[in-house]
């Protein structure tokens, strides 16, 4: 008995390594990219409470198209991920090449849906000074949407082929030339203007753009990603491929959506109880974010490898992968939940000056705090459950959690109970509970009988020597 559990000990280890290194990068990358909101957010902050209320108020919104966005193209790197792991370097080629067409009108749709948005700002019950800062961040951000999502296409693609670290390095790259602008251009440095939050607007459509055309040479030129190039770039184009993305992408998207809008409009009531409480939303929600995206890293990294283990056939693993993955993000999550607990006081001092905000923030922080392990373990959980294909179960599950009991919740511990934004909060962390625990056992359910479906196949190194084994 006791030689049986160090050998499927150390099975367990044999999946966790690779599943942490391949998802170090992909966290790196991750967290580059919020570095740029917290950039601006910080940056922001030192001009006011106002505009950084009105930052909030943008972000809240806009990055409802956003996140769909991400969901949607997410079925790039499941596709890939499994055409990769079946070996079919032309099934990986044909992926791309209608992925891009769909990042392209994705990222176009939703820039387009912020313009839309620009006339009614001020019908959403926000003061009228935070609307009026808010004016043209809206438009400048929205813009920023569609190489945004461009470039994620590309970061799809390149991480299921496993080359996560050439995004990742360009990200990064991306952070800093958003910081240089954000220096120039919101406090007037260099002989520019003085723009404020305008300046930060600019400032992150200058550089996604970059970082879109450098990921764009990169997917479409890179040695290390020959093979898996379209055979014809201009052959005809599959409507069942597209089909195939939007279908098992979709799902994905619905489930982003509503966890995000539940968030946003988390953010939208944070202005029906003061601009004081918006500001310490952005602060704490920020904070939250960027641990979140260590938790994002390691559910990435496992719905890549379970993707490998399912186009393998090699369906015992997929379990020891999936479950490996939460207890590793499970981990990390409990360990930035300490540091909020710790140290929100002087957290929210880095961002902000206004005593009252400083104090909301550092409440809002404990609560974050407990809510970090579900947080963690819903997102690799839910993440894992892409790699297998299966997302329709999990966008329900995670749209019962949120929208029927975390902002029902939410709404009467601020307002009945009159708790203000610390309820609101409160309402957040029970729906994230639900959906971690909802989640979790869905990923059992569907692996618990992965055994009786195990299959001898050749290794992938046997026929992309270059590649080496399916990790």
């Amino acid at each position: 008995m006791r030689l049986r559990f160090l050998q499927n000990l150390r099975l367990w280890r044999r999946e966790i390594r690779p599943t942490l290194a391949l998802a170090l990068p992909i966290m790196a990358g991750m967290v580059s990219q919020m570095l740029m909101g917290l950039a601006d957010t910080v940056m922001v902050g030192r001009v006011g409470v106002v505009p950084l209320a009105a930052s909030s108020f943008v972000n809240a919104v806009a990055h409802l198209p956003l996140v769909f966005g991400l969901g949607l193209l997410s079925s790039i790197a499941v596709l890939t991920s499994q055409a990769y792991g079946a070996r079919r370097p032309d099934e990986a080629g044909e992926t791309l090449r209608h992925g891009l067409i769909v990042s392209v009108i994705m990222g176009l749709l939703a820039m387009l849906s912020m313009f839309a948005l620009h006339p009614f700002l001020d019908r959403l019950g926000q003061p009228s000074e935070v609307v009026v800062a808010a004016d043209k961040y809206l438009l400048l951000f929205g813009a920023s949407l569609f190489p945004a999502l461009v470039a994620h296409g590309c970061k799809q693609f390149a991480e299921a082929l496993k080359h996560p670290w050439a995004p990742t390095f360009v990200m990064l790259g991306g952070v800093l030339l958003n910081v240089f602008l954000n220096w120039i251009l919101i406090y007037g440095n260099l002989g520019a203007p003085a723009m404020g939050l305008e300046g930060a607007g600019w400032a992150t459509v200058i550089a996604r753009f970059v970082m879109m055309l450098v990921l764009l040479v990169y997917v479409l030129r890179a040695p290390a990603l020959r093979a898996f190039q379209p055979a014809r770039w201009r052959s005809a184009l599959s409507r069942e491929r597209f089909e195939r993305l939007i279908h098992l992408g979709w799902p994905v998207a619905g489930q982003h959506f509503f966890e995000v809008s539940a968030f946003a409009f988390a953010a939208i009531m944070m202005g029906w109880i003061s601009a004081d409480a918006i500001a310490a939303h952005q602060i704490a929600i920020t904070c939250a974010a960027l641990s979140f995206m260590f938790a994002l890293g390691l559910g990435m990294a496992a719905c890549i490898r379970v993707g490998h283990a399912y186009g393998a056939r090699q369906f015992v693993r997929m379990r020891r992968i999936g479950f490996g993955a939460v207890g590793l993000a499970a981990g990390f999550m409990a360990a930035f939940g300490l540091v909020f607990v710790l140290a929100g006081q002087p957290i929210a001092g880095l961002f902000i000056e206004s005593p009252a905000v400083v104090n909301l923030t550092a409440q809002l922080l404990i609560v974050a705090a407990v809510f970090q392990i579900a947080d963690g373990v819903q997102v690799t959980s839910i993440s894992a459950l892409r790699g297998l294909g299966d997302v329709r179960t999990p966008a329900v599950i995670a749209i019962v959690a949120y929208w029927v009991l975390a902002l029902p919740i939410g709404s009467l511990l601020a307002f009945r109970a009159q708790l203000g934004a610390v309820g609101l909060w409160i309402g957040l962390a029970t729906g994230l509970g639900v959906a971690a625990a909802g989640l979790a056992w869905r990923f059992h359910r569907q692996t618990q009988d992965a055994s009786a479906h195990r299959r001898v196949v050749p290794p992938i190194g046997a026929a992309f020597p270059e590649h080496g084994s399916l990790p």
